[in-house]
């Protein structure tokens, strides 16, 4: 069991990352996940975090090898573990960071797979075909529409502000990792599926109201906790829409309809510079 200054060591080092750096929340989770299995094995051994030597940190990397975890799972884990001693140092709390001079494993070059012209229009299509109600037909051709136009990741799409689209915006403000901002273009058959997805939604808002129902803030607004559609339940949608319009289910993700974006403007002749820009790449070598 970890103990109590493991544990507080964690939060706080979780929180100034929240704090300071702005981390994005699923960064900020990943890194609490792999933290705390690094506490729990050393617990474990009847070790703690203020006096693991580099050795005991390369003998847990070994472990999760052992375990089978992918070589990226290997490297991010080391990654927190370097910030959480790095943070651990500039706080006084060690004179030392253990992590620092470990060789990471190298994450394996793989590139996701993307989607013809053709197979995207054929999933574009489905989804202003699929749902039980025309509600949500019309959601579904927003949601789509508005993924393959701007490049978005799945969290900034779910997590859109209704407000981002009110009056017929040819570009859109997104919120993305580390809460940078950018704004990206709208295509025509964007735009008009969003504004047929406001003036349904805006019905849906009304009819809730009546009941004593609060009105969403979110674009497309969900029933789960987070109040706005998960990512997950995108997921699966995505692999329906894949199913109805005759496209392999294991090709379409949200990602690889991202990768679409970029494939499909670089042929066009658009600059590299650009895309990274649109994606929100920090590095241009991610969108290369």
């Amino acid at each position: 069991m970890v103990s109590a200054t493991d544990a507080r060591w964690i939060s706080t080092f979780l929180d100034a990352q929240a704090a300071e750096l702005d981390a994005a929340r699923n960064t900020r989770l990943a890194y609490g996940r792999d933290l705390k299995d690094y506490a729990d094995w050393l617990a474990g051994r009847g070790m703690a975090l203020a006096t693991a030597a580099r050795e005991t940190v390369e003998d847990y990397l070994v472990w999760c090898d052992a375990q089978g975890l992918s070589k990226a799972t290997r490297a991010r884990r080391l990654s927190a573990i370097r910030q959480l001693y790095r943070f651990a140092h500039d706080e006084g709390w060690r004179d030392d960071n253990p992590a620092i001079r470990i060789k990471g494993p190298g994450a394996t070059q793989r590139l996701p797979q993307s989607l013809s012209l053709d197979e995207v229009e054929r999933l574009l299509d489905a989804a202003r075909g699929k749902g039980r109600t025309p509600a949500e037909r019309i959601r579904n051709t927003a949601l789509m529409e508005v993924l393959y136009a701007t490049g978005m990741r799945v969290s900034e799409l779910v997590e859109l502000p209704v407000a981002a689209a009110r009056g017929d915006p040819k570009m859109i403000l997104v919120r993305g990792k580390g809460g940078k901002e950018r704004m990206v273009p709208l295509s025509t058959p964007a735009r008009m599926a969003l504004a047929a997805w406001l003036v349904q939604r805006d019905a849906d808002d009304a009819a809730a109201r009546k009941v004593g129902r609060p009105a969403s803030k979110f674009l497309f607004p969900g029933n789960g906790a987070d109040g706005h559609l998960t990512r997950q339940h995108f997921y699966l949608m995505t692999k329906d829409f894949a199913v109805q319009g005759g496209v392999d289910p294991s090709k379409v993700t949200p990602h690889t309809l991202r990768h679409a974006f970029a494939t499909h403007l670089l042929a066009g002749g658009a600059d590299l510079r650009v895309i990274q820009l649109l994606m929100g790449h920090a590095d241009l070598a991610t969108t290369e």
